[in-house]
């Protein structure tokens, strides 16, 4: 990995504008050469790039030290590379949920929003409060997990859980658990 000096690390944690810039001019080609390796598919490598520069630019804050950085900015990019495969792993649900998606068309904004505060009201506190520290905030499953004093996999389950009740409160009159049928 490219040498990042302390003092540019430590300027770009304390938010200096050009430390960080440089920061990022730094890691870019390292980024590109970790997309390179990580991902499987030519056409998401600059994807990836720049999300990943997005989030190192969001989140270098947290990162522990300038020596645990090449580490971060590896697992960074091999989750974003991951992120297509997930998908297609889901991709019997986005089924159902594209007739959903039909049927929430239809619908009124305001209505719509009515109903989403009512089914997140309607979970129960632990459920709650990891979808709104996730969707809301935007926290990382480690950041909620070290919030909460809680496992990761304890986060990723409570997520999973409420937003299947949030689902499946929203989920059209008359359709079943694996969607609406035509």
């Amino acid at each position: 990995m490219m040498a990042v000096t302390t003092a540019t690390f430590a300027a770009a944690q304390a938010g200096d504008p050009a430390a960080l810039a440089l920061l990022l001019r730094q890691l870019q080609p390292d980024a590109r050469r970790y997309a390179r390796y990580q991902c499987h598919r030519g056409s998401a490598i600059e994807d990836v790039v720049q999300e990943a520069l997005i989030i190192i630019y969001r989140r270098v804050g947290n990162v522990r030290d300038a020596g645990a950085l090449a580490g971060w900015v590896f697992k960074v990019i091999a989750r974003l590379c991951m992120l297509p495969a997930l998908a297609l792993m889901r991709g019997t649900e986005e089924l159902s949920l594209h007739d959903e998606g039909k049927y929430f068309a239809h619908i009124p904004q305001d209505e719509l929003r009515i109903d989403l505060v009512r089914a997140l009201e309607s979970l129960p506190l632990d459920y709650r409060e990891v979808i709104l520290l996730r969707d809301m905030e935007q926290l990382t499953i480690t950041e909620i997990a070290e919030r909460l004093k809680l496992t990761r996999p304890a986060v990723k389950s409570r997520i999973h859980r409420a937003r299947a009740v949030v689902r499946e409160y929203l989920r059209p009159a008359g359709a079943g658990s694996a969607g609406a049928s035509s």
